[in-house]
């Protein structure tokens, strides 16, 4: 592997075990920070050379071959600020929370590079955003999905920043879900202990997954029951990717409106995503060493299906 003013040039030599192996899938093994679809398209850009010549996806490699990858530098693009409404829960010199709305990106990514919650507080704070995670996630310490709402902390600089995120790691910040969940939880209270990786087959999904997981731990209490539905409240040990969707579904237990670890057929065609609500979130002060806490009150389509299910 050899690197080159921000490029990357990686070489492989096929082993006999990996022979007859789609190149894609080859290399995907190889770098599997690297995401297939990527692969494919230095495949396709002429960026990947078996024996010095260019191949299809497609193409089967053979023991012996030596391939040799060309990986050119990232290039960022440029994230502008905008005047994006913000529902501010709390600010001060070194943090800021919102109530983030459903269907908001937390941060810029490919096909989300403007309306996104950084974008607004890049607006809203000028320069007084932290940069530990780059230009893409100013002030990002942690993040919700896109159609989770709820309560999420930004910190305006690097102290602040290195403090939450300290506290993540240690777990010591509270950090209370409420969800609706298909079918009815018979106990009043849960604990899932299951780790979460990559899905084996799907990148875009997460799983639980006892080979290469982290450790993942979720508290479950219900707070009401209806025929078909149950309304719980999560408290996160750990915070791993889609951990409460993937956690739940696990149990047979999906989110009414996930359907990516749900049904695709929705009871409530009006839902927009999971019904997931980041409701409470505590923690020290970066400064004061002073516990803070803050609730974001559900929002209004959370509400409604509530009524709805009352009615049934």
């Amino acid at each position: 592997m050899e690197e080159k003013q921000g490029e990357l040039i990686c070489q492989f030599v096929v082993s006999e075990e990996d022979g007859d192996t789609r190149i894609d899938r080859y290399l995907a093994g190889c770098m599997n920070q690297l995401s297939r679809s990527f692969l494919q398209k230095l495949l396709k850009s002429g960026e990947v050379l078996v024996e010095g010549k260019q191949v299809k996806s497609s193409y089967q490699v053979r023991e012996g071959e030596t391939i040799c990858c060309h990986i050119p530098e990232a290039v960022e693009p440029e994230i502008l600020a905008e005047p994006i409404p913000l529902d501010i829960l709390y600010e001060d010199e070194d943090v800021i929370l919102v109530n983030k709305p459903k269907g908001m990106v937390v941060h810029p990514a490919a096909g989300h590079l403007r309306g996104t919650l950084v974008n607004g507080l890049m607006y809203h704070c000028r320069e007084g955003l932290s940069g530990i995670n780059g230009v893409l996630r100013p002030g990002i310490v942690h993040r919700i999905d896109m159609d989770t709402t709820g309560v999420l902390i930004a910190c305006k600089n690097d102290m602040a920043h290195q403090a939450i995120a300290a506290q993540l790691k240690e777990h010591s910040v509270t950090r209370r879900y409420q969800a609706i969940v298909h079918g009815v939880v018979k106990e009043e209270e849960l604990l899932i202990d299951a780790p979460i990786g990559r899905h084996p087959t799907d990148r875009k999904k997460m799983s639980i997954n006892e080979k290469n997981g982290k450790r993942a731990v979720t508290h479950v209490k219900v707070l009401e029951r209806f025929p078909q539905f149950t309304w719980i409240e999560c408290r996160l040990e750990t915070g791993r990717t889609h951990q409460i969707r993937v956690h739940l579904a696990s149990l047979h237990h999906p989110l009414a409106g996930d359907r990516v670890y749900g049904p695709e057929r929705c009871p409530f065609p009006v839902l927009q995503g999971q019904t997931l609500h980041a409701g409470v979130l505590g923690f020290r002060h970066p400064r004061t060493g002073n516990y803070m806490e803050f609730t974001a009150p559900l929002p209004e389509y959370f509400e409604h299906l509530l009524e709805t299910l009352r009615r049934k």
